[in-house]
């Protein structure tokens, strides 16, 4: 989908369509008062008060066609330019902008833009006329905390879009309801695979049994990887000193992320939000030799961050999630066939997920940031041009992104073009000179002298929860044989005659490891059959009079009409090498 922000004629329009929007609803509710609307990547939102009264998802179709009527009416949209004193007095009865004005510097200044009877505070710039918004979209309602604080008033976020003609915007919208049937929540909970209820907490999924299916597949293939290119596996700890980040530097780049410290015993703890530290840790137990580097130490890690309330989505962002983290230990000569080994594992498992839609970034600090980035000029130039030198080395294009890295050091992100919505981070490679040094970790090198090692940090698969997240919503939530929770469905043509033979095919599929379910229930074949379907199990094995006199199988594969009778053997060697081959 297009980002509204940076394309400039959308990004005017579409800020335009906010204040109509404010204008309808000051026809439509007289004392509703206004935050904020500002554009964002797919559209607009505005932030209204609207005292006792409550905008429902059926009354944005009301506020639509008032949207309609003032546009209609072709009014010019004309810019104000206003001192401090008369704006606070031109927006006296709004609380929400006299907030905004006070916190102006008296200099500035400050610009309101009039269309008829509304007149609404605003930088710009806008479209000439209320008719140049013709073909927009209320999308949704939501509530949204005034300046995003827990501890301010509650107040109704209103979400829309809008494009220069109806043929983007009935695209958009068609996208929208694909992006519906693919959305991983609604999948994940038709398909029985996670839940949440806010009893336990917003932004902390808990995985159903199908689901940890999936979740535990997804961790042995990304480990036997590991495990095959000489990766150590540890366990660590979900909780750590405070003292533990103040070292690394978390705490001073990080903390508004992380859940609050937990006093006890005198101690300050806070649950983790990465693992780097403890991996720093664990190499320091012990001193090494330049012989025994690279050392690769792999984990499975629970991790917690506090995502505001509005950033929630499923499994894909939550306050705990599994990172696939890893950090290897390294002598700067091998910095470079070691970014090359992660680069070189990274498509080798977009490969096994036919994974096509991707761009690589190198991310880099903002020079200028001098809080959010460790400050050693020379320590950055030096990773950043040796990240460069290894992706050129390597033929492998990217793009450069300034004020992306992390506060440690630059990285390469691999970035997915999702089935829904905007491109995010999937895969990623940290070099790292910073915290070696911080926690003091040495080798003894060749020459006798103890040095400092270099550090990646990488995450292939990122997390399990957003790498799961997507490939629900790629498949849509039909997985393939070897993730599938249930593989295969048996149904019993008719349980009289037909469910003794039912059974033992059952049994015998199970002993060959494969994941099975009978239904047995008194339903008619179609019935079952479309049951099958829904569920998306990717076989179906019908078993009628033929079958049991003949001693086969017959079985038909998710998406086809086709039904194939064959021998037992037959039948688990396919299965058996669907399986092999991630098909």
């Amino acid at each position: 989908m297009i980002n509204i922000k940076e394309n400039e004629k959308l990004n005017i329009l579409n800020h335009s369509c906010a204040h109509l929007l404010a204008h309808a609803l000051k026809h439509l509710y007289p004392n509703a008062k206004f935050w904020v609307g500002p554009v964002i990547e797919d559209g607009f939102y505005y932030d209204v008060d609207l005292g006792d009264e409550v905008i429902k998802e059926e009354d944005l179709s009301t506020v639509e066609r008032e949207m309609k009527k003032i546009s209609k009416s072709d009014k010019i949209i004309k810019r104000i330019e206003l001192s401090k004193e008369k704006a606070l007095d031109l927006f006296k009865d709004d609380p929400y902008k006299i907030d905004l004005i006070n916190n102006m510097d008296d200099s500035t200044v400050i610009s309101a833009y009039k269309q008829d009877d509304f007149i609404d505070l605003c930088r710009g710039p806008h479209m000439p006329t209320t008719k140049s918004m013709k073909y927009f979209k209320l999308l949704k309602v939501s509530g949204a905390y005034y300046k995003g604080d827990s501890k301010n008033k509650m107040l109704q976020r209103i979400y829309g879009i809008c494009f220069e003609n109806e043929k983007d915007l009935n695209l958009y919208i068609k996208q929208l309801e694909e992006a519906k049937l693919r959305d991983h929540r609604k999948l994940g909970k038709e398909l029985e695979l996670f839940m949440s209820d806010d009893l336990v907490g917003r932004g902390l999924p808990m995985f159903l049994p199908k689901g940890y299916i999936v979740w535990q597949e997804l961790e042995n293939y990304i480990r036997n990887k590991e495990i095959s290119l000489g990766y150590q596996h540890v366990l660590t700890p979900c909780v750590g000193n405070i003292e533990l980040y103040k070292t690394s530097g978390h705490w001073d780049h990080y903390k508004e992320n992380m859940f609050p410290a937990m006093e006890l015993d005198g101690e300050s703890f806070v649950l983790r939000p990465m693992n780097c530290p403890h991996h720093m840790m664990i190499y320091s137990n012990k001193l090494h030799s330049y012989k025994d580097l690279p050392i690769r130490i792999g984990e499975i890690a629970h991790d917690f961050r506090y995502e505001a309330s509005g950033a929630i989505k499923g499994i894909e962002r939550g306050r705990h999630f599994c990172q696939n983290d890893a950090h290897i230990f390294v002598t700067p000569e091998q910095i470079k066939s070691e970014f090359k080994n992660v680069v070189d594992l990274i498509f080798d498992v977009y490969k096994d997920f036919n994974i096509t839609d991707y761009r690589c970034v190198l991310s880099l600090r903002d020079p200028l940031d001098k809080e959010k980035y460790h400050p050693d000029d020379e320590m950055w130039d030096k990773a950043e041009n040796e990240i460069r030198e290894v992706l050129n080395d390597l033929g492998i294009k990217y793009t450069e992104e300034i004020g992306e890295a992390a506060f440690y050091g630059p990285k390469l992100d691999v970035n997915v073009n999702p089935a829904v919505g905007n491109e995010y981070t999937l895969s990623t490679c940290q070099l790292d000179f910073c915290l070696p040094s911080k926690f003091d970790l040495k080798y003894v090198d060749s020459d006798g002298i103890k040095k400092t090692p270099v550090v990646l940090h990488r995450a292939i698969l990122g997390s399990l929860d957003r790498f799961m997240a997507y490939i629900i919503e790629e498949t849509k939530g039909v997985l393939p044989f070897w993730l599938s929770p249930v593989q295969i469905n048996v149904i019993p043509v008719n349980n009289e005659y037909h469910l003794g033979y039912a059974k033992e095919i059952l049994n015998e599929l199970k002993f060959e490891g494969f994941r099975v379910e009978l239904d047995d229930r008194e339903e008619k074949l179609g019935y079952k059959m479309r049951e099958s379907v829904i569920k998306k199990i990717p076989c179906s094995v019908i078993i009628g009079q033929k079958e049991l006199d003949n001693k086969t199988i017959s079985y038909r594969l998710y998406g086809t009409d086709e039904t194939i009778t064959v021998s037992f053997d037959e039948f688990v060697n396919f299965v058996k090498e669907k399986i092999k081959n991630k098909n």
